[in-house]
């Protein structure tokens, strides 16, 4: 019978002993090796099996540890050890008869498993030794950044660029772990970690979509949003409809949000009239205010309107500096 030989491949972001039951069979049934101790090492030894460290001469050991036992198993390292296997599969095609090749995963990465690389690899940014800036920042000083890297997002969007919307969404979320690692250095008390922020997240998803996680019917879209506001109103004791709005939004976008919610509850609150005002600025801010509420009227995003116009006539601009002689850039 030809001897098995099997490269392990676990990941390195579940915990050590989380394997399959083929993977177990596997190190309970050959001699096991490993390039260095680990995590992994210590839980095969733990449940029975014996591993062997082997630092030089790898794929020999290997031969020779399935030779004298009919197997043997690689307990890979967390990058996979692709050298090591391409190495082997070289030689046993050289010489088939030697043993043969299987490749086993014992674990796979879960969906998010990169979040946990993300996390630490800001963990190490933002602490001793690590970047200067990062752990410079506060809250404060970084707003602006996290602002801008929304707005770019936002561009993707709009320019149906997927390949940037993924790039740009990674700038947002490096500015969620920054302020989430940032937090951790408050004071006791008021001190939080990204653990907290997924773990309200996850909280809020589950409570506010019943229809999903506690089996209640899931209606018409129109209901499902009626649903969601009733559960928020019920989290959060408000004494306005206008309260929970972000006030430092753009001001066309802020006021169209303003006349939405009182809009949702029935108030008819008219606008101020351009002309009772007494200067100018308040003058054209109500005239302003106003073509927001006849946009509403209209079913018309008058952020959306507005950014269209404006980048209409960017164009156009470009496109007069293009045919104007000598015009200085």
């Amino acid at each position: 019978m030809t001897a098995r030989i099997v490269l392990l491949v676990t990941s390195p972001r579940l915990p050590a002993g989380l394997l399959t039951s083929a993977a177990w069979d596997a190190v309970r049934s050959a001699p096991v090796l490993a390039g260095a101790e680990s995590e992994l090492t210590r839980a095969v030894r733990m449940a029975g099996a014996e591993v062997s460290v082997v630092t030089e001469g790898t794929t020999q050991a290997l031969l020779d540890a399935a030779a004298t036992h009919g197997g043997a198993v690689w307990l890979a390292g967390p990058a996979g050890d692709e050298t090591l296997a391409r190495e082997l599969g070289l030689r046993l095609a050289r010489e088939p008869g030697l043993a043969e090749l299987e490749l086993m995963y014992g674990s796979w990465d879960p969906p998010g498993a990169r979040l946990l690389d993300a996390v630490e690899v800001m963990d190490r940014l933002a602490s001793p030794g690590g970047d200067p800036w990062k752990r410079a920042q506060t809250h404060r000083t970084l707003a602006g950044f996290l602002l801008e890297e929304c707005y770019e997002a936002y561009d993707a969007i709009s320019a149906d660029d997927t390949d940037a919307l993924r790039e740009e969404l990674g700038d947002v979320l490096l500015q969620v772990l920054l302020h989430a690692r940032l937090a951790e250095n408050l004071p006791d008390g008021k001190s939080w970690t990204v653990d907290d922020v997924a773990g309200t997240l996850v909280d809020k998803m589950v409570r506010r979509n019943p229809h999903v996680f506690s089996g209640e019917p899931a209606g018409s879209i129109e209901e499902i949003e009626a649903n969601w506001e009733r559960i928020k109103r019920a989290e959060k004791t408000r004494e306005s409809v206008l309260d929970g709005i972000a006030l430092s939004q753009p001001a066309l976008s802020l006021a169209a949000k303003v006349l939405d919610r009182a809009g949702r509850v029935g108030l008819a609150v008219p606008p101020p009239l351009a002309e009772s005002q007494v200067d100018p600025e308040a003058r054209l801010g109500a005239s302003l205010l106003a073509t927001v509420a006849a946009a509403r009227q209209a079913g018309i995003d008058p952020e959306a309107a507005l950014r269209r116009a404006t980048l209409a006539y960017a164009e156009a601009i470009r496109a007069a500096e293009r045919t104007t002689p000598n015009h200085p850039t």
